[in-house]
C-alpha cells in the first residue's frame, strides 16, 4: 500500500494550478490524502468524458466547469437535458452528499456560480443567432439532412451570392435566392454550373420544415460575438456559459451543427496564443456522437482539423459520449485527458465496446482495466490525464468530487432573472438589416422599369452583343451596390470560406 501511495502522489504532484477531480481508489475506497488533479493549463490539450448512462458524466462535466471557473476560466456547456442550469445555485446538504464528502475528510460547502444562459429558440435563454452567410453551406447542409449532390449545388448557391457581395442573413434570402435562381435567374448559374427545379423544391421544403420547428429564429442577426462568451464575473469567477437545449432535443442536428459553427468561430476569431498557463475558454461538447452521426466525410474531416489546431487559439474541446467508439478516432487521438466512467456490458457488442475502451488507456501496475471499467460505482472513473509535460498520466480509479453547485435542474421561471444581463439585452431584439431578399426585389423593380423605358435595338449586322443580364444591370445600380456594400460590412470584409465553409473574417 506504501508503495501504491507513494506512486499516485508522484503521478499527481504537479507545482502548476490545477483543477481537482477527486480522489484515488484502493479496494473500493478513496484516500483523502491521494488527490486526482488535472493541470489547469493542460486543459487547452482537448479530453473525454465517457461512460453509460447514468455513471456521472454529467457532474464531472460540472466539476470541471467549477474549477475552471475558480481560476478565472470561462466555460461554454451545451445542456442537453437541463441539469446544468444548477449551476446557478448551491448545492442543497443532504445526508448522503456529506457522507460522500467526508469519506476523504472535506466538509461540503454549497456554492453558487455566474452564469450566462443562452438558447437556439429564445426559451430560458438569450437568443443566439448566426446569419446564413457565415454558418456557411457545409454546416448547413448537415441541418438540413442533405445528400452530397443537394449540398454541392448549395453550395454553389453560395458562391454566386458570395461573389455578388449578397449577404444571406436569414431563411428569408436563402429562400429567395433559391426561387430567383431556380426561375428567372436560372442563367446567371451559367458559370458556376445548374441545378433542376426538383434540387430547388427539395432545399427549400427541408428549410420549411425546419422553420415550422422553430428554428428560423436561430437564423439572422444579430450574429454572437465570441467576445461575450470570453468574460470573467466581478468577483474575477470565469462565467460557465450554458446553452440550454431541451426546448430541441428532437432537433440534434441543429444544435450539434451549431457547437460546431461556433467553435470554427473561435479558430477564426482568435489569434494563436501558444502555450498559456491556462486556456482561454473551455468548450464541453455533450452529447458528442450527434456531431460525427451521418456526417460526411468533409465534415468530419473538419472536424478532425479543428480538434488538432484550435488548442493553439487556447480553445479546450471536451466531449461527452457513451463510448470513446462514439467519436472519430483522428479526434480521439487528439483527446489527451481522459475519465472514463462506468461501461456496462449487457450484450457482447457491450463487451466489445468495453474492450476497445480498455485499450484505449494507459496501462496501469495498480489495476485492471477491464475489470475496473465493470466495477466501477457511480461517480467513480478511470482517469488519465496530461502531465505539465505534456505526458499522459498513468491510469488511476478514482472517486469524482461532488460539484458545489446544484446537480438538477431549475424551475422554468428561474431562468427569468438571469435575462436581463447586459449580453441578453445586447441579443434581445433582432435586427432585419437590407440584404439578398431587398437586393432581390429592387433588382427586379428596376429591371422592369429599364425595360419599359429602354427602346426596341435596332437591327445590325454582325454578331450582336448579348444583352445585359438581370443582376447584372442591378449590380450596376448605384442604389444597389451601396444597400449590397452596407450591408457586406455588416457581416464581413469580404467573402473568403474556409473550414465548414465559414467566412474568414
Amino acid at each position: 500500500m506504501t508503495d501504491f501511495k507513494d506512486s499516485i502522489s508522484k503521478t499527481f504532484a504537479f507545482t502548476d494550478d490545477a483543477i481537482e477531480l477527486g480522489h484515488a481508489l484502493l479496494d473500493g475506497k478513496p484516500l483523502g490524502e491521494l488527490p486526482v488533479r488535472i493541470p489547469l493549463r493542460m486543459m487547452n490539450r482537448h479530453g473525454l468524458i465517457a461512460g453509460s448512462t447514468g455513471t456521472g458524466k454529467t457532474r464531472t462535466l460540472q466539476l470541471l466547469a467549477e474549477g475552471l471557473s475558480r481560476h478565472g476560466v470561462p466555460s461554454f456547456l451545451a445542456d442537453v437535458k437541463g441539469d446544468l442550469a444548477g449551476m446557478s445555485e448551491p448545492g442543497p446538504v443532504s445526508e448522503k452528499l456529506t457522507a460522500r464528502v467526508a469519506s476523504v475528510g472535506k466538509t461540503f460547502e454549497p456554492l453558487a456560480f455566474p452564469v450566462e444562459f443562452f438558447s437556439l429558440t429564445g426559451v430560458n435563454g438569450t437568443q443566439l443567432r448566426a446569419t446564413v452567410s457565415s454558418f456557411g453551406p457545409i454546416l448547413l447542409s448537415k441541418v438540413l439532412d442533405l445528400t452530397e449532390t443537394q449540398q454541392s449545388v448549395l453550395a454553389m448557391v453560395f458562391k454566386y451570392c458570395d461573389d455578388r457581395k449578397m449577404p444571406l442573413l436569414d431563411f428569408k434570402d436563402l429562400r429567395d435566392v433559391l426561387h430567383y435562381l431556380g426561375g428567372p435567374g436560372k442563367s446567371e448559374l451559367k458559370q458556376y454550373g445548374s441545378m433542376s427545379t426538383a434540387t430547388v423544391g427539395v432545399l427549400i421544403r427541408k428549410m420549411i420544415e425546419l422553420e415550422q420547428q422553430g428554428a428560423e429564429r436561430f437564423f439572422g442577426e444579430p450574429e454572437l460575438d465570441i467576445q461575450d462568451l470570453m468574460r470573467a464575473a466581478s468577483d474575477g469567477r470565469g462565467i460557465v456559459n450554458i446553452l440550454t437545449l431541451a426546448d430541441v432535443q428532437d432537433r440534434p442536428r441543429l444544435y450539434s451543427t451549431f457547437l460546431m459553427w461556433l467553435l470554427g468561430q473561435f479558430y477564426y476569431g482568435l489569434p494563436e496564443a501558444g502555450d498559456l498557463d491556462k486556456p482561454k475558454l473551455v468548450f464541453f461538447f455533450d452529447e458528442a456522437h450527434l456531431l460525427f452521426d451521418d456526417s460526411s466525410s468533409a465534415l468530419v474531416e473538419h472536424i478532425e482539423q479543428v480538434a488538432r489546431l484550435i488548442r493553439s487559439k487556447g480553445i479546450g474541446v471536451f466531449f461527452i459520449t457513451q463510448t470513446p467508439k462514439d467519436v472519430s478516432e483522428a479526434v480521439l487521438s487528439q483527446l489527451g485527458n481522459r475519465i472514463q466512467h462506468a461501461v456496462r456490458a449487457f450484450t457482447p457488442t457491450d463487451a466489445k465496446n468495453l474492450r476497445a475502451t480498455a485499450s484505449t488507456f494507459p496501462e496501469s501496475e495498480w489495476y485492471d482495466i477491464d475489470d475496473m471499467l465493470k466495477l466501477l460505482g457511480t461517480g467513480e472513473a478511470l482517469v488519465t490525464v496530461l502531465n505539465p509535460k505534456g505526458v499522459p498520466t498513468q491510469t488511476v480509479a478514482a472517486q469524482i468530487n461532488a460539484p458545489s453547485s446544484m446537480m438538477t435542474s431549475i424551475a422554468p421561471e428561474s431562468y427569468g432573472r438571469w435575462l436581463g444581463t447586459p449580453t441578453a439585452a445586447k441579443y434581445r431584439d433582432g435586427i432585419d438589416r437590407e440584404s439578398a431578399h431587398e437586393i432581390l426585389k429592387k433588382k427586379i423593380e428596376e429591371s422592369a422599369e429599364h425595360a419599359a423605358e429602354e427602346p426596341a435595338p435596332r437591327a445590325s449586322r454582325g454578331r450582336q452583343r448579348e444583352p445585359k443580364s438581370t443582376v447584372e444591370k442591378v449590380f450596376e445600380s448605384r442604389m444597389a451596390q451601396n444597400a449590397a456594400r452596407q450591408v457586406a460590412r455588416t457581416v464581413t470584409q469580404s467573402f473568403i470560406r474556409g473550414i465548414f465553409g465559414l467566412l474568414k473574417k
